[in-house]
Order: C-alpha cells, then sequence, then structure tokens
C-alpha cells in the first residue's frame, strides 16, 4: 500500500473558499501544514479566513465563471508558493425553481458555476498539477446519481462534473496525476440550511428519510476530504449511505421518478408555492440561496 499523502508543506488551491466546505478544508489542511490559496467571490469573507489561519495563506478574489480570473489566481498562487499540489474545485451555488419558469439567468448562473466553473478550475490548474503529480479534487454531489425537482440546474451540473472528472482521470493517468470526485449528501452547510428554508423544500423534504433530510455535520466532508487527499481516491463520500446508494444508482432514479408520480398533485402543490411565494425574487443573483442563511 502506498504511503499516504501529506500536505505538509504542499500548497493547496480552493475554490468557493469564503465558506462552507471550501472554508473548513482549507482551515482543515491548513493545521497539517499546507499552504493554501483561498479562492472565491467574496473577499470581505476570503480576508478573514486568511487572517484566521495566519501564515502560509493567500487569499485571491476570482469568479469561477471568468478563466482569465483563475488563471491569474493560479499564477499568483504560484508566485507565492512556488507550485499547486493539490486543487480542490469546490465553488457552487444553488437557486431552487422549475425548469419551465424559473429565470433564465439563474438557470444559466447554475450552470455557469457549477459545471463550466469546475471545468475552468480544472483548465486553469492542471498544469500546475501535473508538474506536481498532485491532486486534483472536484465536488459533485448525491444530485450527479439522483435527480430531484426543482433542482433541474443543480443536479444536470453536478452530474456533468462527474463525467468530466471520469474523462479528466483517465485523460490525466499517464502523468501520474490522480483526479477524483466527491459526492455528498446534504451537509450542514449555509447553502443547504438556506436552501430547506425555502418554502417548496419544506414540502419536498418532509418527504425524506430521517437519515437522508437530516444534514450531516460539516466535519463529516471534511474528514472525507482529507482521507481522500491522504489515498489521492478516485472517489469519495459522506455521508457513510451515499456510497451504498452510488451502488443502487441504476435503480435509484427511476424509484424517485415511481414516487413523485404516485403523488402528482403533491408535487403540483411544490411547485405552486414556489411559484406563489416568489423564491426566485428572493435569491441572490451572484451567489444564490447560500447569502440567506446569515442575513
Amino acid at each position: 500500500m502506498n504511503a499516504p499523502y501529506d500536505v505538509n508543506g504542499r500548497t493547496v488551491f480552493i475554490t468557493g473558499a469564503a465558506r462552507g466546505i471550501g472554508a473548513a478544508t482549507a482551515q482543515r489542511l491548513h493545521a497539517k501544514g499546507a499552504n493554501v490559496a483561498l479562492v472565491g467571490l467574496e473577499p470581505e469573507r476570503l480576508e478573514q479566513n486568511a487572517a484566521a489561519l495566519g501564515d502560509r495563506t493567500v487569499f485571491l478574489e476570482a469568479d469561477v465563471t471568468d478563466l482569465a480570473a483563475l488563471e491569474r489566481a493560479v499564477s499568483a498562487t504560484v508566485e507565492r508558493f512556488g507550485a499547486i499540489d493539490v486543487a480542490i474545485a469546490n465553488a457552487g451555488i444553488s437557486y431552487t425553481g422549475a425548469l419551465a419558469t424559473a429565470p433564465v439567468a439563474q438557470v444559466e448562473r447554475t450552470l455557469a458555476v457549477n459545471l463550466l466553473g469546475v471545468w475552468r478550475t480544472d483548465r486553469a490548474v492542471i498544469g500546475e498539477i501535473a508538474k506536481r503529480r498532485g491532486y486534483l479534487l472536484n465536488i459533485s454531489s448525491m444530485s450527479a446519481i439522483s435527480h430531484s425537482p426543482l433542482m433541474g440546474p443543480y443536479t444536470a451540473a453536478k452530474a456533468g462534473v462527474e463525467a468530466l472528472t471520469d474523462a479528466l482521470r483517465m485523460e490525466m493517468a499517464p502523468s501520474g496525476t490522480q483526479v477524483g470526485c466527491a459526492y455528498f449528501g446534504f451537509i450542514d452547510t449555509d447553502l443547504v440550511r438556506a436552501g430547506f428554508a425555502q418554502p417548496s423544500a419544506q414540502v419536498l423534504t418532509g418527504q425524506l428519510p430521517g437519515f437522508i433530510r437530516n444534514p450531516a455535520p460539516l466535519s463529516k466532508a471534511i474528514d472525507a476530504i482529507e482521507r481522500g487527499i491522504e489515498r489521492r481516491s478516485a472517489r469519495l463520500w459522506a455521508p457513510r449511505w451515499v456510497g451504498p446508494m452510488m451502488l443502487a444508482r441504476g435503480l435509484l432514479q427511476p424509484l424517485t421518478e415511481m414516487r413523485a408520480a404516485k403523488d402528482n398533485a403533491q408535487l403540483a402543490e411544490v411547485m405552486r408555492v414556489a411559484e406563489e411565494t416568489h423564491e426566485s425574487d428572493n435569491q441572490d443573483p451572484l451567489l444564490g440561496v447560500a447569502t440567506q442563511a446569515i442575513r
């Protein structure tokens, strides 16, 4: 068995590092001796996070929909620390709304950040990662394998991230570079808390089993990421129940659709609630629902 990949003295580049999984991962890896580059859209939060960590940090404002901005962030990180060994394409947003009626800008922003933003991050950083025979981790979701109503753009993007990662993993294998994909269920983050607070989500999530409906502690996701980096894993997940769901993916989506079809009236009610409460009007144009959790 190969020795664990040690981040001590190595440099980790993290997008979406202002809050949630990105911020907590930076904290964990910095504590293990890594240099960390905090990349994201909220410069004040990034600066606060970097200040809290202290030395061996740099914060860089960049929107993952802007490849040039990401390339500048990569260059600045290399200039500061000399290299990039690990990258985590974590930036993501979420809106709620039906595909037929949600604002076009929100649908396209979700795809631009959650799918194309991962692709742009990968493209910007992969050359540096390959130089070090390092590790690139793309953050997908349980939504990649179970596609729910009112989350069409999000689940489409996360499924795309999985496919993109699978292809890139094979392409980079000859260089010794490892590429992983993370699948997370509901984790206790700003994004999940705010998403659950939407009127339509309160109806939908009430139908889920408790072990799925109740968000897992943020530490579960960070533990999985830490183990994944040590092993340079092709796939990692949290909480534990996500693993069996991945194995049963061929059955999961048909069962989800069958369950929805049994109660079309309730699904219609969920969509009516989303429309009548004007959910889309209350979601930040850049960050989706996440900012509502801290207002």
